[in-house]
């Protein structure tokens, strides 16, 4: 089968080559001989009733500074595309909500992955709390009588905003923390959207599991530790990749929350565990391919596009 494929994706000369797992779909999609095409999202248009881009052929190579060839850019016509891949990166803003909106015109005919409408009704940091009796106990509030009566309840809490990403803004707050009346007004200002506020969970020492699922089955795992001076785990800010296996509990929480990823045609899903507690359900742009298979676990890749070719059979 001989798919053409669209990117919806940030510009690609400035992708870590190592680490983006969206660059690894594009080496997967090559190596099967589909056609690739490439457009940044604020190139998307809406022209009467035609979605349109200005799309350039895309080759690729698995070389630190030349992984990428472009071709001219041409008009194109997005639902002549059999799929569009939507990897555009947070923030998780209007700009964004509004490319799920004109994906949402071509979908299902062509096939948009993730679905954008299930994108849009999915935040990372709120699609979680559907699932309580699997995560550490977790407010969503800006309300400060909320806040300080969760703070007295839990002790030490994990703080940030419900659309930050990247482990942007994530503060621990302690008991009786004399810097929280100062980050509370920061975040005030900062954020108008409310925050997350979660039982803080000692055991990240030791690792937040970042685990992948594709259309809703567990695919592969890398685990993710902080920095022994910083509490995110993210890569991207220091945290340090390590090979893994599922715990019983860490099974349990993906066979509890595939049938729902599957219903909502979140096909590539990236969910982080923290001791057994599900934390984020991840359905923008998830990483972790790369580290999957840099140690030795599965081809992640590979079983998105098996299942990305079936659901177009």
């Amino acid at each position: 089968m001989k798919l053409k494929i669209a990117v919806q994706m940030d510009p690609i000369a400035r992708i870590n080559v190592r680490g983006d797992s969206t660059f690894a779909l594009l080496l997967e999609a090559q190596r099967r001989g589909h056609a690739v095409s490439y457009y940044t999202p604020d190139k998307l248009s809406l022209r009467g009733k035609d979605l349109v881009a200005p799309a350039q052929s895309l080759t690729v190579r698995d070389q630190d500074g030349d992984h990428f060839t472009l071709g001219e850019a041409t008009r194109a016509y997005l639902e002549s595309f059999d799929v569009v891949l939507l990897r555009q990166d947070p923030p998780f803003d209007l700009a964004y909500i509004t490319t799920t909106h004109l994906l949402e015109r071509i979908h299902p005919k062509t096939l948009v992955v993730n679905d954008p409408a299930s994108v849009r009704d999915a935040p990372e940091k709120l699609f979680v709390m559907d699932f309580p009796e699997l995560m550490p106990p977790t407010l969503i509030s800006r309300d400060l009588d909320e806040i300080s009566s969760f703070r007295a309840e839990h002790g030490a809490v994990v703080m940030k905003p419900l659309h930050g990403y990247g482990g942007a803004a994530v503060f621990r707050v302690m008991p009786q923390d004399m810097n929280f009346g100062s980050l509370f007004d920061m975040f005030s200002v900062t954020f108008r959207e409310p925050w997350v506020i979660q039982r803080f969970l000692p055991e990240v020492k030791h690792g937040d599991k970042r685990i992948i699922l594709v259309d809703g089955e567990f695919a592969g795992a890398v685990n993710r530790v902080p920095a022994a001076d910083d509490l995110r785990s993210n890569m991207v800010r220091g945290g340090a990749a390590q090979a893994t296996d599922l715990t019983p509990r860490e099974r349990e929480i993906c066979e509890r929350i595939g049938p729902a990823l599957r219903e909502r045609g979140l096909l590539f899903v990236g969910i982080d565990v923290i001791d057994g507690n599900l934390t984020e359900i991840n359905v923008t742009s998830p990483t972790g391919i790369r580290a999957i298979a840099a140690f030795g676990g599965p081809d992640v890749a590979a079983k998105i596009w098996d299942r990305i070719e079936a659901k177009r059979s």
